[in-house]
């Protein structure tokens, strides 16, 4: 079964929004914000973000139907890549914990290649939280996400429907942890206390191609 590959640009906010086909295939979005956002997580809640601070720093506030804590989108700081996978497909998996491992190997594998062969790991344990996990996505590490030498790389969360899986999964070109923090409305927060992120500093559409390559390769 083939993939369908779209490339898009725009708001984060839009984006987000973006409907799941009524009849959905196999697809990738690779999406490049053109404009700072924080996405809070589904069950969130507003009183985590200082939205004066938002305001000022031109962030733009969206909330995805989507789980986890809060994540920080800057233009050609982050890859984004969301996946479709219909109900039934030969890859689904009902197991919510254990729904996203497949995509985990894509990702690890695609991480590898271009780490230059650094290991990385796919986490299939529970959740692990950490101090700030429930404000910061990438303060905590949930199954199906990757790390590498401990520190997480690729953050995986989904949306189900009675149709479909929408995979929303992100790796950081850079990880600003002091910008994260100053949007937050817990002053207590230190950058230091979040847990390290590990990055793959590469452009954008040479991650996004050799995702791609790697999913149409094993999937």
């Amino acid at each position: 079964m083939s993939w369908q590959i779209e490339r898009l640009r725009g708001s984060a906010v839009d984006f987000h929004a973006r409907a799941i086909p009524g009849v959905p295939s196999r697809q990738v979005w690779a999406f490049h914000v053109d404009r700072p956002a924080i996405a809070l997580g589904s069950a969130q809640p507003v009183a985590h973000l200082d939205e004066a601070a938002c305001a000022q720093d031109g962030v733009e506030i969206l909330r995805r139907r989507s789980g986890g804590g809060a994540v920080l989108l800057i233009p050609d700081e982050i890859v984004w890549i969301d996946v479709i996978l219909p109900a039934g497909d030969e890859l689904w998996h009902d197991d919510i914990s254990r729904a996203g491992w497949w995509l985990a190997e894509v990702w690890a594998a695609t991480c590898t290649g271009l780490l230059g062969g650094v290991p990385v790991e796919v986490h299939r344990a529970g959740m692990v939280t950490g101090a700030w996990s429930t404000h910061v996505c990438f303060a905590g590490l949930g199954p199906g996400e990757v790390t590498v030498d401990g520190q997480k790389l690729v953050g995986v969360s989904q949306r189900r429907t009675r149709f479909a899986a929408r995979f929303q999964t992100a790796v950081h070109r850079r990880w600003n942890a002091s910008r994260t923090c100053g949007l937050l409305s817990d002053p207590s927060i230190d950058p230091d206390d979040l847990a390290p992120v590990a990055v793959i500093d590469r452009p954008i559409d040479e991650t996004v191609d050799a995702f791609v390559e790697e999913l149409i390769r094993v999937a």
